[in-house]
């Protein structure tokens, strides 16, 4: 395994992150714990999950992800040889289940208080925002909701004088983002700056070959600001291993199960392009899925990779990823793809 540390910080994280989301929908809780087990063998000490694993996220399954993270917690007592990263999720139609008002004192207190019970731990070391408040185009929007998102506001300030209280207390180690924007990250910088509060050491956004969207204005915040990229869906939801090419629906797979959640994933250029990355790896004697995640694993923003799977196959695959370097002959015909296919999937 390879590390580095979260910015700014001295918390050692491997490159490889551990997923959760299917725990306790697509995976049951003892697979949960065979996954653990196998990754911290294999040097993985970086976990990220949140309040509303898993997924889809809907009332009867709220929390299950994190209950199955606390038993194993509590079975191994591995807490110590963890990095974790937890999120409150945001206000909008999806987490009407979970609750309504946002980033507010009350909610994070809600929030946090909840994972840690769940989790059964004292402590989260990477608290995260799941998604902002206002409007934003994440998740397979592409534009930008002008029309609402100019009459909304965040509580920037309110926010990070909650998450500072719960630092003082020792609940939380360092704070993160996730699905933000370049003006959304530089507005919490500029706060904490201004008003003596925690800075943002992360932020998890969606990356992969064929969604390179982070890389319009947020890669150079990270790399200005030091704000380490947590890639989310470097599979493209599963799309990268190939599986669904040519009309193909995987009997199990989460694609076939829950398919709007690869939807953005499946444009007729998205597939256009998959086939062209395949043809890469296999001339160069590796899988789709090998290729795009060590692609993922060399970008210099790029503080961790966040892999899941729903199968140990899957999850042995993407952690041995870690060992693969990309030639420059690679890289470059990679770059030709995309040259040709720029970010065909939102």
């Amino acid at each position: 395994m390879k590390y580095t540390t979260l910015p700014n910080t001295d918390v050692k994280v491997s490159k490889i992150c551990l997923g959760t989301m299917t725990w306790g929908e697509q995976n049951t809780e003892a697979e949960g714990h065979e996954q653990m087990d196998y990754a911290l063998d294999k040097g993985v000490n970086f976990f990220d999950t949140a309040e509303l694993y898993s997924v889809p996220a809907r009332a009867e399954t709220y929390g299950s992800t994190e209950k199955i993270i606390g038993t194993w917690f509590k079975k191994t007592g591995n807490r110590d040889k963890v990095v974790l990263a937890s999120k409150i999720a945001g206000a909008g139609p999806y987490t009407a289940h979970i609750r309504q008002d946002g980033f507010s004192k009350r909610a994070i207190t809600e929030a946090l208080e909840g994972s840690l019970k769940r989790l059964q731990t004292d402590y989260i070391d990477l608290y995260q925002l799941h998604w902002p408040s206002r409007g934003v185009n994440c998740f397979g929007l592409r534009d930008y909701p002008y029309k609402t998102s100019a009459k909304e506001a965040e509580n920037h300030l309110e926010i990070l004088e909650t998450l500072q209280d719960f630092i003082k207390q020792g609940k939380i180690r360092e704070v993160g983002l996730s699905n933000e924007t370049p003006w959304g990250t530089m507005q919490y910088l500029q706060t904490a700056k201004e008003h003596n509060l925690p800075r943002m050491k992360t932020i998890q956004n969606s990356y992969s070959l064929i969604h390179r969207a982070y890389e319009y204005g947020m890669s150079e915040v990270s790399m200005r600001e030091n704000i380490g990229l947590l890639v989310y869906s470097p599979m493209a939801q599963g799309v990268l291993s190939g599986k669904y090419l040519h009309g193909k629906w995987p009997e199990g797979a989460r694609g076939t199960i829950f398919p709007n959640y690869i939807a953005r994933y499946q444009t007729q250029l998205a597939e256009k392009a998959v086939i062209e990355y395949q043809k890469i790896a296999e001339k160069h004697g590796m899988t789709l899925a090998e290729m795009s995640l060590a692609f993922v694993n060399q970008l210099p923003f790029v503080t961790s990779n966040i892999i899941g799977a729903s199968k140990m196959s899957q999850l042995k695959e993407n952690i041995e990823s870690i060992n693969i370097d990309l030639s420059e002959e690679i890289l470059a015909e990679i770059e030709a793809v995309h040259q040709a296919i720029p970010n065909p999937a939102p």
